[in-house]
């Protein structure tokens, strides 16, 4: 079936599953704020909307892909916001990654406007939006869910309802601590091996056919080897999603040492100017902190 929708946000993630969308035979009509992006969405196949109001005009399922929880709210809930314009009995998907509190809050709003809120952040990367291959942790209800999964279809492979509204971003958050924690420890292998002159390249193919093997290292590995940081997921973005892993944790009580850790290393990095680079940059910092600079030894 094919699905007219809005899309907001056509940033290095959102772009790509725009086009994903249009390639699954759906009628996308993308918004962004620097309009070149959307243009590049009509190159595609899809459609250029010049505000949220032309974007969401007579969309079914809308669609925001913004960086932060204020991004969010302005997006929705401003006088020219997607509130203000969107048909009553419309799903809105937020596939931005934000607080869960926000979330929850906003979409109580939506539903109070007629609209139908799922919160849907994804994990996966600039690769993961770029093959359609996303993993989708969804709150909401679950016919709600139930009625967009041709949507959800077109732009992730592991698509799960995880609870009720808010759900979804407390399971992001869960996931950006896990991701985080071994980036960290992958740049500490990988400085480790190189002080031993270890072939870092047979090093890292055998450690990822065993128990250390992992997505993080499949993806970022050589990155680290290269000194290679253009961003898929940028180190700021990342600083962010920690700020909401540990203060939500922190008002559920909940101790997580490593997660502050990582956390106060990341900040460190963006702080002296590298929030620019891909997470996998988070590498630059600890070998800093090593004094090693690339050299081995």
């Amino acid at each position: 079936m094919s699905t007219k929708i809005a899309f907001i946000g056509l940033g290095i993630m959102g772009l790509p599953m725009a086009k994903n969308l249009v390639s699954a035979g759906h009628q996308v009509t993308g918004y962004n704020r620097s309009p070149e992006k959307a243009e590049r969405l009509a190159l595609a196949g899809g459609a250029a909307a010049s505000s949220v109001a032309e974007a969401v005009r007579g969309a079914e399922v809308i669609i925001t892909m913004v960086p932060d929880s204020p991004d969010v709210e302005a997006v929705m809930l401003d006088e020219d916001g997607v509130l203000a314009h969107a048909e009553p009995g419309a799903t809105w998907i937020d596939h931005s990654t934000i607080r869960p509190d926000v979330a929850v809050q906003v979409a109580q709003k939506a539903r109070e406007a007629g609209l139908k809120p799922l919160d849907a952040p994804v994990s996966g990367g600039e690769q993961g939006a770029i093959d359609g291959a996303l993993s989708i942790m969804v709150g909401g209800e679950q016919t709600d869910f139930e009625a967009v999964q041709d949507v959800f279809e077109g732009v992730g492979k592991t698509i799960v309802l995880v609870g009720p509204a808010g759900s979804g971003q407390t399971v992001k958050a869960a996931n950006q601590l896990i991701v985080a924690g071994n980036i960290g420890l992958l740049a500490e292998a990988v400085l480790f091996l190189e002080a031993y002159g270890v072939d870092t390249g047979s090093a890292l193919q055998v450690l990822g056919g065993g128990l250390a093997g992992s997505k993080v290292l499949d993806q970022k590995g050589q990155k680290m080897l290269d000194r290679s940081f253009d961003p898929g997921f940028r180190l700021e973005l990342h600083h962010k999603d920690m700020g909401i892993v540990t203060s939500a944790a922190r008002e559920a009580g909940v101790v997580i040492p490593l997660a502050s850790t990582v956390a106060q290393l990341i900040a460190s990095t963006v702080q002296r100017g590298d929030g620019g680079l891909d997470h996998s940059g988070l590498f630059t910092v600890l070998e800093d902190l090593g004094g090693r600079n690339g050299t081995t030894s």
